[in-house]
């Protein structure tokens, strides 16, 4: 009885595992996930971890978001594609080579938030290497 019960807790555990990958084996994102029964909510903050995630959010609704950089690993300012999200003062003072960003749905469509940063530190009088960490994440407004 016991190994059967340790059996089902690592196949639902592998499972809930599975359920929470955001990102498909090619590195794109994966396809907004349908709402809730309850709807998109009305409100998201989002940090470096959210890498690759795809979102649902409704009009009127605001997302924040903080990528926490460093001084020789910046990240740079945070841009949207199209126009279900519109740009609003995230209100707090930014470290140096944090981007902050606080946007507003404003009507339904998707929207591509991204931002990079390098993946080597840049320090005078050493090597660097070109690579660039990417961070992208896709937002689904939807009407209230």
């Amino acid at each position: 009885m016991r190994r059967r019960t340790l059996h089902l807790a690592a196949v639902a555990a592998a499972a809930l595992l599975l359920a929470g990958c955001g990102t498909q084996r090619d590195g794109t994102a994966s396809p907004a996930p349908p709402p809730s029964p309850r709807g998109c909510p009305a409100e998201v903050r989002l940090t470096a971890a959210d890498d690759g995630r795809a979102l649902c959010l409704t009009t009127g609704g605001r997302l924040r978001l903080t990528l926490h950089g460093s001084e020789d690993r910046p990240w740079t300012p945070v841009t949207a594609t199209g126009g279900a999200l519109r740009p609003v003062n995230a209100g707090v003072a930014v470290r140096k080579g944090d981007a902050v960003a606080a946007f507003e749905a404003v009507a339904p469509g998707t929207a591509r938030l991204t931002s990079t940063r390098p993946l080597c530190a840049r320090r005078p009088g050493q090597n660097s290497c070109p690579g660039v960490q990417r961070w992208t994440v896709t937002v689904r407004v939807t009407a209230r």
